[in-house]
Order: structure tokens, then sequence, then C-alpha cells
């Protein structure tokens, strides 16, 4: 278990090194937009050449990227272009606000998922056809859409919530309660239709095995047989889903947080990739990565303690 995790740790830093590469090469095409953006549109070629020089972005591409890599390794991202502020600074600061969103939309979409798929697989018929619609639904109604009409419905028409802002936990638990409620709705919507769909299916397989039929001749509640042994061995698969989920709830958060004013991961790293700011750009990438990694190894290990055939294929 132990080489696994190395293993996989090993993978994921080779994965941030080629992510940041590509990122740092596709930044390098606006490098003298960014310059001049500093400068201003009059600048001379003179002033242009000396600010180039000063931010160290006339050396050899390699030799920049280096640079900033090894002072990565050691915690330090640099600091932003336009605002002097630390890069490790504004992300962490911001990181909290869309962790908050992103975990509580997951830790829902986990539960209510469950509830849906193990229901609808167990009992069938008309229970069975609303989840497969809601399924569907969740699908083909894109995040955006969902969010636009829950603020009109719930803050603008009903001022059940506020319509955007963000209040910190620590200030105030119920006011930032309120708000992330209707992002975390907008956001586990997608995430709720394909895991039901993940977790029903699996279950209906589980629950037509050979096991399952001896554990009810021997007696056993049909609960004890969903709950301790078909969802157990269901969870591998879904579990799958869930990580990936997480991924593209960090994702869906780029827009959410855009919608809803939050200062978080997303909206920073769109305001940075509006001006260019190649600091917190790589910084924002590197972050990134680091959590997918983070989130798939503790995903494989849970998968691992669920289910212990999983541990031998790795």
């Amino acid at each position: 278990m132990i080489l696994y995790v190395v293993r996989r740790l090993t993978a994921g830093l080779v994965l941030a090194v080629l992510v940041t590469v590509i990122t740092y090469l596709l930044l390098s095409i606006s490098f003298d937009d960014v310059v001049r953006t500093l400068v201003g549109g009059d600048a001379t070629p003179g002033q242009l050449a000396a600010q180039k020089a000063a931010m160290g972005l006339d050396r050899p591409l390699v030799t920049q990227y280096l640079d900033w890599l090894s002072h990565a390794v050691r915690g330090d991202f640099g600091a932003s272009y336009f605002t002097s502020e630390p890069v490790r600074t504004a992300i962490t600061a911001r990181l909290g606000v869309t962790l908050s969103i992103v975990v509580v939309a997951l830790l829902l979409t986990c539960v209510l998922s469950v509830m849906l798929g193990v229901t609808a697989a167990t009992r069938g018929g008309v229970v069975d056809r609303i989840a497969q619609g809601a399924s569907m639904v969740g699908y083909l109604i894109p995040n955006l859409l969902i969010a636009i009409a829950l603020v009109y419905v719930l803050a603008i028409k009903l001022h059940i919530f506020p319509a955007t802002g963000y209040t910190p936990f620590a200030e105030n638990p119920g006011r930032w309660a309120a708000s992330i409620a209707i992002p975390v709705v907008a956001l586990m919507t997608g995430g709720i239709a394909s895991l039901t769909a993940q977790i029903r299916g699996a279950m209906i397989g589980e629950l037509r095995k050979d096991y399952v039929r001896t554990l009810r001749t021997r007696g056993i509640p049909t609960r004890s047989i969903v709950l301790r042994h078909a969802l157990r061995n269901a969870a591998g698969p879904a579990l799958t889903v869930l990580s990936l989920e997480f991924i593209q709830m960090l994702g869906g958060a780029l827009i959410i947080e855009q919608v809803f004013a939050l200062p978080g991961f997303g909206q920073y790293a769109f305001n940075a990739s509006l001006q260019g700011d190649v600091p917190i750009i790589m910084g924002i990438g590197l972050f990134g990565v680091l959590l997918v990694v983070i989130v798939n190894l503790v995903v494989d290990l849970v998968n691992g303690w669920l289910n212990p055939k999983a541990r031998t294929v790795h």
C-alpha cells in the first residue's frame, strides 16, 4: 500500500510538471501584451524592453520555467504582476471559499445520490422511473441556467437567500450557509444525475448476483443485505464517478463564482486569465493539479478499504 501511494504521488508530480510546462509555453505567447499593459499603451520600445528585462521575461523560456519551478518546490510561487500580492497567500485565502462550496456540494451529492440510487434499484417501478427521469433532467439542464433560475426565484422573488456575496463561516455560520446555498444546489444537480445513475446500475447488478440470493436464503434482513453487502460492493465505480464530479465541480466553480460574485479560487483564476497574470495562473494550475491528485489518491484508498479485491490490482 505504501509503495502504491508513493507511485501515485510520483505520477502526480510528473503530471504537475507537464501541466505547468504546457501552461507556461501557452502563456509565453502573451508576454509582450502583459508588459505593454503594465507599462502603458504609449510606452516606447526601450521602455517595453526595460520592463521585460526587469520581469525576467527576456530570458530563454527554459530558464524562466526552471527558475519558477525551483522557487515553487520551496513554496514560493512569486507575486502578482498587477497587485504584487504573493500568489500563495492569495490562493490559500480564496481556496477556502471554493472548497467550502465544492465540498458541501460533493457531500450532499453523495448522500442524495446514494438514497435515490439505492431506492430506485431496490423498489423499482414508479420510484425507479422517477429517479431516472430526475437524472435525465439533471443531465439536460446546464448548471448556469439552474443558477440563474434559483437566483430569480429564491433571491429576487422570495428573498430567502442572498443573490450575491459571501460570508465566512467563522464570521456567521448562518449567513455562510445562506450565501452558499444557491451555488451549492447549482453545482450539485449534474453530479446527482450521473452518480444516481451509476449507483442504481451498480446496485441492480449486485442484487442479481448469487451471493445476494444466498444471503436471503439464510434469513438475513434485506436492509442488511442492501446496505452492508450490495452497497459496499457497488461503491467502487460510484467513488470513481464521485472523484470525477469533484474535478467537474472545481471547473463549474469558475462560472458559479462569477455569477454569484464569490471571492473564490475560480473567480481569481478567471480574472488572472483575463489579465495574463502569469504567476497567478501558474500557481493556480499547480494547486489545481495537486488537488485532483490528492482526491484521486484518497478515492483509491477508500475503494481499497471497501473492496479488498481492489488492493490486489494495485
